[in-house]
């Protein structure tokens, strides 16, 4: 099997096209399915913006150091790509299934009041619940991946939690009563 610094030298130094290719198809399931996560399931947007950080990766891989994996940079690329995108126009809802609810309109009513409070969260503090709970990364790895310090992953996450338990546990509003 082909490494990806052999596939990377043929990049840069013939401009082989199939080589990057070949990157694409390596890499895209991982960079496609964190994308998928943090847009909240939806695929579409994951799509668009996975096509569009292995553009931004073609463009810039004479950029790459080589000090980290691919894998790692190629997500680091995804993930300023959402973040850029969320900083422009409103999140949309993240989908998180709630777990064994009480009933299916419970389940309805739990999911919903999730996805509403997921929907307040700062795309950072998405991006760092997403690593940290969904990815199952450490601390630690979820800061490299996204070339933060390791302060402020965890202050992200720490709001991100903060915020969920406060609007998680605030009454819902009365509807009109």
């Amino acid at each position: 099997m082909t490494t990806d610094a052999e596939l990377i030298a043929r990049v840069l130094t013939d401009d082989d096209r199939t080589a990057f290719g070949a990157l694409i198809e390596r890499h895209q399931p991982l960079v496609r399915g964190l994308l998928h996560k943090v847009t909240g399931g939806d695929a579409a947007r994951a799509d668009d913006l996975a096509q569009e950080a292995f553009l931004r990766a073609y463009r810039g891989l004479a950029t790459y150091r080589g000090g980290a994996q691919l894998s790692s940079w190629l997500c680091r690329i995804a993930l300023n790509l959402f973040l850029s995108e969320a900083r422009r126009k409103p999140d949309p809802e993240l989908a998180d299934p709630i777990p064994e609810a009480t009933s299916p309109e419970q389940e309805l009513e739990d999911r919903h009041d999730l996805e509403g409070a997921l929907a307040q969260l700062r795309a950072e503090e998405r991006v760092a619940l997403a690593l940290t709970f969904r990815e199952e990364l450490t601390h630690e790895e979820a800061a490299a991946r996204m070339h933060w310090p390791l302060g402020t992953l965890k202050t992200h996450v720490w709001r991100a939690k903060r915020k969920l338990r406060d609007l998680l546990s605030a009454p819902a509003p009365c509807g009109g009563l």
